[in-house]
This record gives C-alpha cells, sequence and structure tokens, in this order.
C-alpha cells in the first residue's frame, strides 16, 4: 500500500466536485458552497445526456485507480466518490422527477429554484451581479422543465395528479405575492448599498420574465399533464414506464445500502410492531392510557396538545436548541462549528411543506446554518412534537452534523459539503439524534419523549408505505390508512407526508435505515470495547470523516474499534 496521498485521485475528487455543481449550481447554493451563484442548471435531455457522459468519464478514471495501494484516508475516497459518481449518474438516467410534477423542493426543480435561490449569499456587487445573472437566466430555465414534461408525457411517463396540483398551488402562490415581496427579490435589501439599485433591476426581471415564464409552466401543468395525470389509485413510480428499474436505482442511492425494496417493507413492518409496546408504556406514564389506538386519539385531538399562536413552536424549538448547545461538549468532542439560528418558513409553502428542514451554513462563514421551522396554523401543530423535531434538524442533528462536516478542511471538497447525496447517512443521524437527545436529559418531559416516539414510528411506517406504493402498488389512501393506524399524527400531515413520498421514491427509506446501522454500530463497539467504550470518541469517529455511505461508516467504525481494543 502507498502511504502517499494518490494524485491523480485528488484531481479527479476536485474535477467531480466541479462536474456535480455546475450540473447542480443550486443544490450547491443550498449547501453553502461558494463560486456557483451564476449559475443555473439546465433540466433538459440534452443537458442531463451531457452531464451523464462527465460523470461516466469520472467514474472511469476512478476505475483506474486501484483501492488497496491507497493510504487509509484516500481508500475512503475512492469509495465515497464512487458511490457519489454512481448516484448522481443514475439520478440523471432514470430522471425519475420529469414523472413527478410536485412542490417537493428537492424533488422538483421549479420548487428547488424557490427554496434554493434565495439563500445566495449577496456580500459584494460582484455576488450581486451574480445573483442577476442567475435572475436573468431563470426564464429559460423554467420552459425548459415544462418541456422536460411534455417531453415525458410523449413517452406515458405522467405525473400523478395530486403531485400537478401541489406544483400549480405552488406557482400560483408565488405568483399572488407582491412583486417587492417576492422570493427572488427579498435578498435585495435596500437598507445595503450596493444591492439598492439591484433591487429594481431584479424587480424588473422577475415582473417582465421571470413570472410569464412561472405562467407558462403553470398553463402548462393545467391544461396538459392534469387532465392525464395519474389517479391516486396509481401513484407509486412502479406504474410508470421504466419506473421499477428507477425506484430500485432510487432505493440503492438514498439508503447507501444493497437492501432490495421488500426486504425494506419487511424491517418496517418490524419496526412498526416493535414500537407499539413502547408506545403503550410511555403512554402509561405520560397520560395514563396504555391502549394505543387510545393514545393516538388522545394526542390528536386534545385541544390542550395545541400551539395557540407562532411564538410559541419558535420559543420551544429555539429553547431545546439551547439546552442542546450547553450539554453538548459533554456528548461530543470540541467542535468549533457556525451558529444555527430559527427560520420560520415561507407561508407560500405551509401547505406542502414538512414540520421543519435544515439550510446548511455558508462555507465561507457569510451564513449560519438554520432550522427551518413550519409555524403556519399553529392550532393544528402539536407540542409535544417540535423538541424532537428541533434536535433532529438542529443540534445534536443535521446542524452539528453538517457545520462540523464543513470544518474537515482534510477531506476533499466533495466529502465536505453534502446532504441528499448520502441520505442513508444524513437523515440516519438525524433520527439517531432524537434517541440521543433523550440519553442527554434533553427531553423536558415525558409528553415531549411520546414526540420522539411518534416520529419514530412515523420513520418505521415510511418503510412500509414508500415501498408498498412503489414497488407494491399500493393507492395514495391505503398508505395514508397505514400511517393514520400508526402514527399519532393528525390527517394534514399524513397527507403531506405521503405525498412528499410519492414525488420523492426511495428518500423516505433513509431514514430508519441509516439510524439502525449508526444505533447498530455503536452497539458493536459498546459491546467489544466494554469499559473502555467512550461516547464522545464514538462521535468524533462517526463525524469525523463527514457524510459517507453507510458500508464506508461500517469500515471506518470496526477499524477503530480494532485499534481501540487492542
Amino acid at each position: 500500500m502507498n502511504v502517499e496521498p494518490n494524485l491523480e485521485l485528488a484531481r479527479l475528487s476536485a474535477d467531480f466536485f466541479q462536474v456535480q455543481h455546475n450540473a447542480d449550481p443550486f443544490s450547491a447554493t443550498l449547501l453553502g458552497v461558494s463560486g456557483f451563484d451564476h449559475l443555473v442548471p439546465d433540466p433538459s435531455r440534452e443537458g442531463s445526456a451531457a452531464n451523464i457522459d462527465r460523470l461516466a468519464a469520472v467514474e472511469e478514471r476512478l476505475a483506474a485507480i486501484d483501492p488497496s495501494d491507497l493510504n487509509e484516508a484516500d481508500a475512503v475516497n475512492h469509495a465515497v466518490l464512487g458511490r457519489l459518481a454512481w448516484g448522481a449518474r443514475s439520478d440523471l438516467q432514470h430522471a425519475l422527477w420529469e414523472t413527478s410534477a410536485s412542490a417537493d423542493s428537492y424533488s422538483s426543480p421549479q420548487a428547488m429554484m424557490f427554496m434554493s435561490v434565495p439563500t445566495a449569499t449577496l456580500g459584494d456587487a460582484t455576488a450581486v451581479d451574480g445573483y442577476l445573472a442567475r435572475l436573468s437566466g431563470l426564464p429559460a430555465f423554467i420552459d425548459a422543465i415544462g418541456d422536460r414534461y411534455r417531453q415525458a408525457k410523449a413517452e406515458g411517463r405522467l405525473p400523478t395528479r395530486v403531485g400537478v396540483g401541489q406544483a400549480m398551488d405552488q406557482l400560483s402562490g408565488h405568483l399572488a405575492v407582491d412583486v417587492a415581496d417576492d422570493a427572488m427579490v427579498v435578498p435585495l435589501r435596500p437598507d445595503v448599498a450596493h444591492t439598492r439599485g439591484a433591487r429594481d433591476e431584479a424587480m424588473r426581471i422577475v415582473e417582465g420574465s421571470i413570472r410569464p415564464a412561472l405562467r407558462r409552466l403553470l398553463a402548462g401543468l393545467g391544461e396538459e399533464l392534469l387532465p392525464v395525470a395519474r389517479p391516486d389509485e396509481q401513484v407509486g413510480i412502479r406504474f410508470v414506464p421504466g419506473g421499477e428499474d428507477g425506484y430500485r436505482a432510487a432505493v440503492r442511492r438514498h439508503t447507501t445500502t444493497e437492501l432490495s425494496p421488500q426486504e425494506i417493507h419487511e424491517i418496517g413492518l418490524q419496526c412498526v410492531a416493535e414500537l407499539r409496546k413502547e408506545w403503550a408504556e410511555l403512554g402509561e406514564r405520560a397520560l395514563g392510557i396504555s391502549d394505543v389506538p387510545e393514545i393516538f386519539s388522545r394526542l390528536r385531538n386534545d385541544p390542550e396538545l395545541r400551539f395557540k399562536d407562532r411564538s410559541q413552536i419558535v420559543a420551544t424549538v429555539t429553547d431545546a436548541l439551547r439546552r442542546a448547545e450547553d450539554v453538548r461538549n459533554d456528548w461530543f468532542p470540541d467542535l468549533d462549528i457556525a451558529d444555527c439560528v430559527i427560520e420560520e418558513i415561507n407561508p407560500i409553502e405551509a401547505g406542502n411543506a414538512a414540520l421543519a428542514y435544515y439550510r446548511p451554513p455558508a462555507g465561507d462563514g457569510s451564513r449560519p446554518g438554520a432550522h427551518c421551522v413550519l409555524t403556519a396554523q399553529p392550532e393544528d401543530r402539536f407540542v409535544y412534537e417540535y423538541e424532537a423535531l428541533a434536535f433532529h434538524e438542529s443540534t445534536p442533528g443535521h446542524h452539528l452534523q453538517i457545520a462540523s462536516a464543513q470544518n474537515l478542511k482534510e477531506l476533499p471538497d466533495f466529502r465536505r459539503f453534502l446532504d441528499a447525496e448520502v441520505c442513508g447517512y444524513v437523515e440516519g443521524w438525524g433520527l439517531y439524534s432524537e434517541r440521543l437527545a433523550d440519553e442527554m436529559g434533553l427531553y423536558t418531559s415525558d409528553l415531549s419523549r411520546l414526540g420522539m416516539l411518534s416520529f419514530d414510528s412515523l420513520r418505521a411506517c415510511r418503510l412500509v408505505v414508500d415501498t408498498g406504493m412503489h414497488q407494491l402498488g399500493w393507492s395514495r389512501q391505503q398508505a395514508m390508512q397505514y400511517m393514520w393506524d400508526n402514527t399519532a399524527t393528525t390527517q394534514a400531515n399524513v397527507r403531506n407526508e405521503i405525498d412528499r413520498y410519492i414525488s420523492w421514491p426511495g428518500q423516505a427509506l433513509a431514514y430508519m435505515i441509516g439510524r439502525r446501522e449508526i444505533s447498530r454500530l455503536r452497539g458493536v463497539a459498546e459491546q467489544r470495547l466494554g469499559s473502555r467504550f467512550d461516547i464522545r470518541a464514538f462521535h468524533a469517529v462517526v463525524l469525523g470523516n463527514g457524510a459517507v455511505p453507510l458500508g464506508v461508516l461500517e469500515q471506518i467504525v470496526l477499524s477503530w474499534i480494532d485499534v481501540s481494543a487492542s
């Protein structure tokens, strides 16, 4: 084995980083990667084909490097790069998004535009010029999305009726806002000197070019796609030509495992069954109720378990973050990371939004990380869920993991800035953090622990309903009924959850599959190391290589155990 760094692998890693973010500059902006904020993706089939070729070239060059001749760090780089390049190419080849017109930010290109473009850091005149250049490119991007949907329609690759309806509602919501308050204009603040004149230019672009393109897309969705869209009985991707192969690839990509959809379905059924006993035990302590359906009914219907106003939601998650930060160093190595702030999700997105999501900090420190939380209609939000939600999205969850990864300067850039590309690890860590928070003493009551259990049940159900719809052909109603019967969440949230899985096949599997693997590896470490096991050291190892495929994580942890045990 060569102990020196492999220069060809280093060059290839840098080349992949450029290919990846030139192909998807919106994700680069969202991840806080500088240098791509002026670019717009090319969603056309020709653009996708060109990026597929570029990624295949990366894979070909990687195959020429013998991993057995690499040092330990480069062997990990090689394994991660291989999985990421394959995943990006597979995603482009199967193009499941073109069959899933929706309002989901990660599976709908126009929704990703709404979420990512306004997060660009506009720290100087050059950045503002790049931002305006990006705005000028958005009309062609939006028109290309409409063309892509039409091409897919001609081949019988039809979207779902529910997804098209969501997309139309989202577009209509953005078009109804005053131009001065448009999401694309708001970042150009009138009180900042170098953005003042640019604000007028942005309003001109939005009014004269972007909004007409959005109206064209909206009309195409309503007039051309909605009349032929797949009904609720056929929401699974298996009902689309090429969908079954695409789903198997999506499952492999999102979980970063070789588990089959059927295997994951069975794991989900087992997890749901195991959670029933825990529901009964914790329900007895928190509510004096041990009957699980009765517990669900109480949690859903007791008006005292709802928020009264938005400020209560913000206060709950803010306080949870503060408590977690106060004890962080007892459970993790000392990590010098960016701050995390609490932001409320735009009410325009409330009808289709998840309860929360995390936006990473900018790599240059110009933007903090953000726990973006849904506060619209607080009377519909459960008070007991938002502590677990905070621990998942902020500390010790996504913020701690993603912000610390950005600081691993010894890693190549393509590994420091990762999110959905390695869902099994990233979302597995987020879900692991919800249970870890209980060990850390962060929950304020048994009622809040029921929120932790509620989210566990939700993630277990995802294994069942995602595979149920996309592999086994379940209807939308069948999936919603299963989730209703096995979680404490509301009908509205059940609907939002199921519709998200419809539009983003396979992603929902990452949470529980990833958590189970992280927990399994911790159990192996505890068993083998005994009294020498140190939770801070374990977390340092799990976080110390950034986000990696689960198979790579296993190798890293087992190697650490061997060294620690010797």
